[in-house]
């Protein structure tokens, strides 16, 4: 019994049939395969025309909840450097600008995260979960009370979550499986009050100068965006004992 159990495990090993993929896995999925369905052709275009390989692919993603918009950049594993490939409207998004501090304030997180889930079967249709809290959220907000299950997900509604319809959330999904797909580990992402342009900045920093919580995270957001927007290369963040970031 063991020879032939042998036998059998060499013939399938030898047979020629490839390892299932990051993809082939995630079109197990009913919805996963509709967003392939619909959305395939598109993607693939749009990175075609950047010059990018979806057998390379690695994306960046940046979340404006004043504009109201969350930007893919994408380049190969060989280029140095990230382009703007598509840009999605958000749909809904609740409470105001500032970071998310305890469970049912009904505020979307800002600051550095990274999707560490993607859900094929959401409420919503498609969601990618953010890691919300993160380090810096543990510590500066409410001891116990932090909430979780903070996604970016279809439908038109939130309530601490990022949404940007079915329709986009099927393109957004599979960039995602596309950038997992060709070996990339973490896709990260960061949520800003608004495009930090200098005037922009300025004005939020005096209409909000007493509020210590905005203003320290705000500025280490700031550094991030104008090295981003300076380098097109995501800068480097390191959480600090104190919930601020050194951002290289």
């Amino acid at each position: 019994m063991k020879y032939l159990i042998l036998l059998f495990s060499l013939f399938l090993l030898n047979s020629g049939t490839p390892p299932e993929t990051f993809r082939d896995k995630q079109k197990n999925y009913t919805r996963v395969r509709e967003a392939y369905t619909n959305k395939e052709k598109a993607v693939t275009k749009t990175l075609t025309e950047h010059g990018i390989s979806r057998d390379s692919l690695q994306i960046y993603l940046r979340a404006f909840k004043t504009e109201k918009k969350v930007e893919v950049w994408a380049k190969n594993i060989c280029d140095s450097v990230f382009c703007l490939v598509k840009e999605f409207p958000i749909c809904e998004i609740s409470g105001e600008i500032g970071p998310k501090r305890r469970s049912h304030d009904l505020q979307v997180p800002e600051g550095f995260y990274r999707i560490n889930e993607l859900n094929p079967y959401s409420k919503y249709y498609l969601s990618m979960r953010i890691n919300y809290p993160n380090a810096s959220d543990s510590i500066r907000g409410v001891k116990g009370r932090l909430g979780n299950l903070i996604y970016i997900h279809g439908g038109c509604e939130s309530s601490g979550c990022i949404s940007i319809a079915d329709d986009k959330i099927k393109e957004l999904f599979v960039y995602c499986i596309e950038a997992y797909n060709a070996g990339q580990k973490e896709i990260n992402i960061a949520i800003y009050p608004a495009r930090l342009e200098d005037k922009t900045y300025a004005r939020l920093t005096t209409g909000y100068s007493k509020n210590k919580d905005k203003i320290s995270l705000w500025a280490d957001l700031k550094k991030s965006y104008d090295l981003f927007n300076r380098k097109k290369v995501p800068p480097t963040i390191k959480f600090l004992p104190d919930g601020t970031h050194e951002v290289n």
